[in-house]
């Protein structure tokens, strides 16, 4: 075919490539010696030919030092040499040999050999069309770069693939990387883009970082027999090339779009726990920092946006236990921190100019007294430095970043620095830090596969960081809540070992506090809300720590009344009338044990044991006060037991809660109004009642008295019956009357009952009109078949006739007559006690009448034994009147 000995200029940066007529370049090389040789991989039958070598598209192993090929004059900029970012080195692109009948140099001949394979077929046919003589359009070199990048990708992709993962015995993986190298340098990538590049690029990744380490190579290589092959050798030359082949990716990447694909493939190596893995990533990262500082050409829109992540990566391996992953990982970082300077003056607002130059001005001082060689092993302060360039997004980065360093069980020392990373960040820059939820997300997943004590501290210490600052404090306790209950121990141990202050404390505990009184403003629903049955197990765990008392103290008030409200809306559920939020819990783990009223029960009973209310408790346990509580028909006698406990053995916190109430009692729904009420009535028998004025006490009584539920009216006159206790309220009292008198007409039998109590009180300061109604509606309940109702009345009645004054006997004489013979009726009735009374009043009645009944009255005898005295009470009875 004549001579193809052919040299090409060298390509500087961002200018085309000659092409031979296809639009390949044109690519060979230089022996050592002058001498022209080929690349050549092993035999492997029926791929690119047949019965022949296979020959591939590749140049061979690059050496350090290269030379520019003679060609045409030298021009554009200076050249990027394949030692790592050296500014005196240039790039040849080499020739091939004619002599070397299977030399690959992509030139139109080698084509017409290629189309024999079968594989090359699609790429060939897509060149048939062109000829010398054919235009190269855009459309149609944008077509021929596609084909070329298609037909390379499966080729590599099976050469890497045919390499044994765990050995290197020949240069395969380091022509691999040298094509890919060259066709970048010409804008032909090969790694970026569709699905199958983004594989290639994993596949050569894995295939040289997975390698074994270099001291088992040696081992290996030792065993080779005659030493066949230098593998240590052969590793060392093939992971240089993979460095140069990432650096060529990224001396042209203005928008950093390369850079970040590059991170992301090597992102899982970097915190690999193999550490031979582990040096490798953080070697090749330092070499392409570096070869991106050197040649750093920013422009907008940048396409990099894990700044805070890779900073939290390196600044990890600056604190690596072994010592040459943390030597590279200080390299790179010392030169990321120059490519941070720069990207933060392109990107950020000119308005914010200043305070950047400020901020660099710092940062060179730092920089100044931290070399290279002091970034290593000294995190802290790499942190310090980078902390004052991020914005809320990479401050985020780097805490979650870090925080999966928590992760590395195997080196326990990288735990400890990532742990203390994060609270010295958090502690300086915490109000820029976003993200908040998915960062508790994080380390309460990470606590649970911590084992070490230290660790774990630090992950509550975070935790604590973040919950005591008050405008996380909500978001965080919102994210805490959101887990099954009841707690797990790490759950647990976070809330009762949170390391803050009392007034974080108290801010903490009332964020629960409202997240329940949220759900008890509310109107009742059909499932109670999950938050306000994990906000109960919350403050369970809370009042379980050992440091919370004083503020527990402080709350009690808040604290008890919120529970005792949560516990009458928990009356009679389970999980399942709770609104589990979904996928909280799994399909194993069922919530069917957890009963919402038995964590409201709790966490009130640990209240009062840790407020060290022990005689309250005591009497709650003795008098069954906690199965009172629990039913739905006697909550309210359980309220009042323990409101009455609390007033007879700690007058001042009961007080403090009277005061506590008073706003309250409007709010809410009925069940927060009922038990809130409930445990109000009992304390107005404080003498500090006194002093609230009559619009909160008899004036909402009588609001109550009037409700429609009957609930209220019981509350209600409990009320009355403890103020009327106070001298100066009676008055007040009084213009009730009207109001309590309307009770005995109810059907409830504790309402009337309680009405009679109060009337009982009051019966001595009524007017003769009030007199005369109340007599008349005792009488109708004489025949009451309740029988409390019907000796009670009778009592009230007796007690009406002894108030009648002197003046006003006529007035009443005729309803006294009129009750005589119910009262002897009654005074036979079967049951003893409304018998006794009725006897009791018939003396009364007599008394008032000035008469003197005859001694069978009194007989307990029944009458039907003894008729004969019966006509003897009978002829009195005629005789008198």
């Amino acid at each position: 075919m004549g001579s193809r000995d052919r040299s090409v200029p060298a390509v500087p940066l961002g200018r085309a490539t000659p092409c031979t007529a296809a639009g390949i370049p044109v690519l060979a090389r230089k022996g050592p010696r002058g001498a022209h040789v080929q690349a050549r991989f092993p035999r492997r039958p029926g791929r690119l030919g047949t019965g022949r070598p296979a020959t591939v598209l590749f140049r061979a192993p690059p050496r350090r030092y290269w030379t520019r090929l003679q060609g045409g004059p030298e021009t554009g900029p200076p050249l990027i040499g394949r030692s790592l970012c050296s500014w005196e080195e240039v790039v040849v692109i080499p020739y091939a040999s004619d002599s070397d009948s299977e030399s690959v140099d992509l030139q139109l001949s080698n084509l017409e050999d290629i189309k024999k394979s079968p594989s090359s077929l699609e790429l060939t046919d897509r060149f048939r069309h062109l000829t010398h003589e054919d235009p190269f359009s855009e459309a149609t070199v944008k077509k021929l770069i596609e084909s070329i990048q298609e037909f390379f990708n499966g080729e590599l992709k099976i050469l890497v693939e045919e390499e044994p993962l765990h050995s290197i015995f020949s240069p395969v993986r380091q022509e691999v990387f040298v094509t890919i190298t060259d066709l970048s340098y010409q804008d032909v990538h090969l790694l970026f883009g569709s699905e199958d590049r983004v594989d290639l690029f994993n596949l050569i990744t894995k295939s040289i970082i997975t390698l074994p380490s270099e001291k088992t190579l040696t081992q290996m290589q030792e065993i080779m027999p005659n030493g066949s092959c230098n593998s240590e050798g052969l590793y060392k030359q093939t992971f240089q090339v993979f460095s140069e082949m990432l650096q060529s990716l990224v001396v042209k990447d203005p928008h950093l779009e390369n850079f970040d694909v590059i991170l992301k493939h090597m992102d899982p190596w970097l915190l690999s726990i193999e550490d031979h893995e582990r040096e490798r990533a953080a070697a090749t990262m330092a070499q392409v920092l570096k070869c991106l500082c050197m040649h750093l050409n920013l422009k907008l829109p940048l396409r990099f946006q894990r700044l805070g992540h890779l900073v939290a990566l390196m600044v990890l391996l600056c604190g690596d236990p072994l010592k040459e992953v943390a030597e590279e990982a200080a390299k790179g970082t010392h030169y990321l921190l120059h490519i941070t300077l720069r990207l933060k003056y392109i990107t950020e607002d000119k308005k914010n100019h200043p305070v950047l130059r400020g901020a660099i001005k710092n940062c060179q001082e730092l920089l100044e007294f931290y070399s290279i060689k002091r970034f290593y092993n000294c995190p802290f302060k790499i942190a310090q430095i980078f902390e004052v360039f991020f914005d809320s997004n990479e401050l985020s980065q780097f805490v979650l970043t870090v925080l999966n360093g928590l992760k590395n069980l195997k080196h326990p020392y990288i735990q400890q620095s990532a742990g203390e990373l994060l609270i010295s960040l958090v502690e300086n820059a915490e109000p820029r830090i976003e993200k908040v939820p998915e960062i508790m997300g994080v380390l309460c997943a990470q606590l649970s596969m911590i084992s070490q004590p230290s660790i774990r501290q630090q992950v509550i210490s975070i935790v604590s960081l973040f919950i005591s600052r008050p405008s996380y404090t909500d978001m965080v306790v919102s994210h805490l809540l959101c887990q099954p209950v009841p707690y797990d121990r790490n759950l647990a141990e976070i809330w009762r070992t949170l390391k803050v202050e009392l007034r974080s404390t108290t801010r903490i505990m009332s964020s629960l506090l409202r997240k329940l009184q949220k759900y008890h403003n509310q109107p009742t629903r059909e499932k109670m809300a999950y938050v306000a049955v994990a906000a109960t197990d919350a403050l369970y765990e809370m009042f379980m720590g050992n440091k919370f008392q004083e503020a527990v103290f402080q709350l009690f008030p808040q604290l008890l009344m919120t529970l005792l409200i949560q516990i009458h809306h928990s009356i009679g559920l389970t999980m399942s009338d709770v609104a589990i939020p979904t996928g909280l819990y799994t399909e194993q783990k069922t919530s069917s044990k957890v009963i919402p009223l038995c964590l409201a029960i709790q966490a009130t009973k640990t209240l009062l044991l840790r407020t060290l209310c022990f005689r309250e408790f005591n009497i709650m346990e003795k008098s069954k006060g906690w199965t009172l509580l629990a039913e739905k028909e006697c909550h309210l006698q359980g309220v009042s037991l323990l409101a009455n406990a609390l007033l007879e053995r700690n007058c001042f916190i009961a007080n403090k809660i009277l005061y506590l109430l008073v706003p309250l009692l409007n709010r809410g729904n009925d069940k927060h109004k009922l038990t809130s009420a409930g445990f109000f009535v009992e304390l107005l028998q404080s003498p500090v009642a006194r002093r609230l004025p009559s619009i909160y006490s008899v004036v909402r009584l009588k609001d109550w008295l009037l409700h429609g539920n009957n609930l209220f009216k019981i509350i209600a006159l409990r009320g009355l019956h403890c103020l009327i206790r106070h001298q100066k309220m009676r008055e007040d009292i009084k213009s009730l009357l009207p109001c309590i008198l309307n009770q005995l007409c109810e059907t409830d039998e504790k309402i009337v009952l309680l009405a009679i109590q109060i009337l009982l009180l009051l019966v001595r300061t009524m007017d003769f009109s009030t007199l005369t109604a109340m007599m008349g509606m005792l009488f109708s309940l004489f025949g009451d078949v309740r029988p409390d109702v019907h000796r009670f009345s009778m009592t009230l009645f007796g007690a009406s006739i002894k108030s009648v004054k002197h003046t006003d006997k006529k007035g009443v004489e005729k309803q006294v007559l009129d009750s005589l013979v119910p009262l002897l009726l009654y005074s036979q009735d079967e049951n003893d006690a409304v018998a006794e009374e009725s006897r009791r009043v018939l003396t009364i009645c007599a008394q008032f009448l000035k008469w003197k009944l005859p001694p069978q009255v009194y007989y307990k005898d029944p009458w039907y034994i003894n008729p004969s005295e019966v006509e003897t009470i009978c002829k009195f009875l005629v005789c008198e009147k």
